[in-house]
């Protein structure tokens, strides 16, 4: 079976076939830079991530696209709270979100596209919408006629009227008719502001992925994939603005990955329960929160905790054994060749994985490839004939396994605690010969493992670092 990939528009699982057979376009919405990324934002980094990985796996040539909004509500208060400017703030949490998406294993994309510095072409879109009459501009803001594209709720499987029922015109808005949205918004006092045809102003939220796509993508691409959330109402005023302008497709699937709960909650800045990627990644591996996340399949929802989390990091330790094992079996073994029997094998796991990951990215089942084969690998370790050609086919499966997954599979072995004990006593011992350098260099390597030393007067303690 071929790749099969569940698409929001059709609500079903089909065959995915490219515009170019041996190329892949595919755009990713990105965060509002004004904090540091929560576990929810990290949620689709990783899981697109994974795609974009798989298709290269294939053979695609994927040119993968995701935005920062570096302007919007939410950035400008931040910045008056802090006393930045908007432009400073973007750059700061832009930096800090590739810092903590490359700890979770996620590669940069081709292009980050940032609103700030795509302002002509949004402007020209929005002027193009009201030259072909479904958009109109109201006082310095602008709208698009919503009523004026067919099949307007075709993503999210809601109709005009339905949705007509439910829409209200807030105060302020200049807006015809209650299910308009906003083009461009025009300048407030002491807000940043572009000039337009309008006025002075700035883009709503939809309109900048919109004119992204276009401009580093083309009018139809291949993929257009975010959070459950953004499925209504952002994608679907993007594929409205989009095809309203074109006459053409805006992306043949649409991908969304689900929602984040926190300890069963829904996660929230009210509830408390607003886990920061920042500081996750401090208290556990982040290979393990790549793990954990890719345990479940994109679509599902994921419930997050320390103790799922504890759970996560013992699974994937077990790679790690299996690796430091076969490596340690590897320069005690002589190379006798390689059996058929075990190409075979390691042919047939080979097959499993991939025809798991075919079927719609299933993860959690390609993972289960995995342990099925570390199982069977630790057998083979047991034989006192293990050739070193079949241990170093095992490892090179798993590198290729690595890089699908985006998970580090080697980890360093765990200092045992005796050997701790050991070497604070060696550190004594140099404190006591007033040797303070090499009573440093032990505390520091130790720090390196993730063992904090704390001196007391009743002696030094130690604790690892989670």
């Amino acid at each position: 079976m071929g790749l099969h990939v569940y698409n929001t528009l059709t609500r079903a699982k089909e065959s995915f076939q490219p515009l170019v057979s041996n190329r892949v376009s595919m755009y990713v919405c990105g965060p509002t830079v004004y904090n540091y990324i929560h576990i929810g934002n990290a949620r689709p980094a990783i899981v697109f991530d994974m795609v974009r990985r798989y298709l290269t796996y294939l053979g695609y040539e994927v040119t993968y696209v995701s935005n920062f909004t570096d302007v919007d509500d939410k950035i400008i208060r931040a910045a008056e709270e802090t006393g930045e400017d908007v432009e400073q703030l973007a750059e700061k949490f832009i930096a800090a979100y590739h810092e903590d998406t490359e700890a979770l294993g996620v590669q940069k994309a081709d292009l980050h596209p940032r609103v700030m510095k795509t302002m002509d072409d949004i402007i020209a879109f929005i002027g193009r919408l009201i030259e072909k009459g479904y958009a109109y501009e109201a006082d310095g803001d602008v709208y698009f006629k919503t009523h004026s594209f067919q099949g307007y709720g075709k993503l999210s499987d809601q109709s005009v009227d339905d949705l007509q029922a439910g829409a209200r015109i807030e105060v302020g808005e200049k807006k015809q008719d209650p299910l308009d949205f906003a083009l461009w918004k025009g300048a407030k006092s002491g807000e940043i502001a572009w000039d337009s045809p309008w006025g002075k102003g700035r883009p709503g939220w939809h309109i900048e992925c919109s004119a992204m796509v276009k401009k580093y993508l083309g009018d139809t691409i291949d993929i257009h994939a975010g959070g459950q959330d953004l499925a209504f109402p952002h994608h679907e005023n993007e594929i409205a603005q989009s095809e309203a302008l074109t006459g053409k497709t805006m992306a043949n699937y649409w991908m969304h990955n689900g929602y984040i709960k926190v300890e069963d909650e829904k996660m929230s800045k009210s509830l408390g329960n607003f886990i920061l990627v920042h500081d996750i990644v401090r208290q556990f591996d982040p290979n393990v929160v790549r793990f954990f996340m890719l345990q479940s399949h994109y679509r599902n929802p994921i419930n997050f905790s320390d103790e799922l989390l504890q759970q996560a990091k013992s699974s994937y330790s077990r790679i790690g054994t299996f690796i430091r094992n076969a490596k340690h079996r590897l320069e005690l073994s002589a190379d006798l060749g390689e059996p058929a029997n075990w190409q075979d094998t390691i042919n047939g796991f080979r097959d499993r994985f991939i025809r798991e990951m075919n079927d719609d990215f299933n993860t959690p089942n390609a993972f289960t490839v995995v342990f099925d084969f570390i199982k069977e690998a630790n057998r083979y370790l047991e034989n006192d004939h293990s050739s070193k050609r079949v241990l170093q086919e095992m490892l090179s499966l798993l590198k290729e396994w690595e890089e699908v997954l985006g998970v580090q599979f080697e980890q360093e072995e765990e200092v045992l605690d005796e050997t701790i004990e050991e070497w604070i006593e060696k550190r004594n011992e140099a404190r006591k010969n007033r040797d303070f350098k090499e009573a440093d260099r032990i505390r520091d390597e130790l720090q390196e493992k993730g063992i904090v030393l704390e001196d007391t007067p009743q002696g030094t303690r130690w604790k690892r670092e989670n």
